[in-house]
């Protein structure tokens, strides 16, 4: 795997300049799914001036994600993962702009132990016992009811799913995927034989695909 990016080349979605070094960190993993932790700290928070002080904070665990101490600066964090700063006690939430920009979020303490996810695969294994694939990357095993595309709120702190948010009429939709990315609004009605969704977004009403939306609280 290449080390480096080229300035040039880093989605749209990471809010820096175009102009700067040549290069910047490449994700260990996720490149269009959201951004490096070094980006979210030293570009997005300017809590940190340097890679050295990202890698210093990092050494003495003072920084955690979805409730886990990072180990990385280079590890991607994605969309609705939690960051949680020791010394500050302060926590954020990546989000996506309606202009498809992320941005970081400041939130309380009880919504960073907790966070949204899509399911994107079930599997049942032996014992009638069910897996689900979220998004994020994550494997639960959990007997809540629930379907594929789907999301799910996910305890950080205990690490279990509290509730499904199901994908159905009226239900809070984000776009995470595609030129809509970034907007909001209500799902009117599905049309599963076409892969796609209904949405009012604002005034209008537009039709996206299934895999380009998420369920929100």
């Amino acid at each position: 795997m290449k080390k480096h990016l080229k300035r040039q080349k880093v989605p749209k979605s990471w809010p820096i300049p175009r102009k700067g070094t040549k290069y910047v960190v490449r994700p260990n993993f996720g490149l269009n799914k959201g951004v490096p932790l070094l980006i979210a700290l030293r570009d997005m928070l300017k809590i940190c001036k340097n890679r050295k002080e990202i890698k210093k904070a990092i050494y003495e665990k003072k920084i955690r994600v979805n409730n886990k101490v990072s180990k990385d600066e280079k590890d991607a964090i994605q969309l609705f993962d939690r960051i949680n700063l020791a010394d500050s006690k302060k926590y954020y939430k990546l989000n996506l702009s309606e202009k498809s920009k992320f941005f970081l979020e400041e939130i309380d303490e009880k919504k960073g132990e907790q966070k949204v996810a899509k399911i994107i695969n079930k599997k049942i294994l032996k014992g009638k016992r069910t897996q689900l694939n979220l998004s994020d990357g994550r494997n639960f095993i959990s007997s809540i009811k629930c379907r594929v595309n789907d999301s799910v709120l996910i305890d950080l702190k205990n690490r279990t799913i509290k509730k499904s948010l199901p994908l159905e009429k009226n239900a809070k939709i984000i776009v995470v995927a595609g030129k809509h990315a970034g907007k909001r609004g209500t799902l009117i009605g599905l049309k599963v034989e076409r892969k796609m969704a209904e949405l009012k977004i604002g005034d209008k009403k537009m039709n996206i695909l299934i895999k380009h939306i998420m369920v929100t609280e």
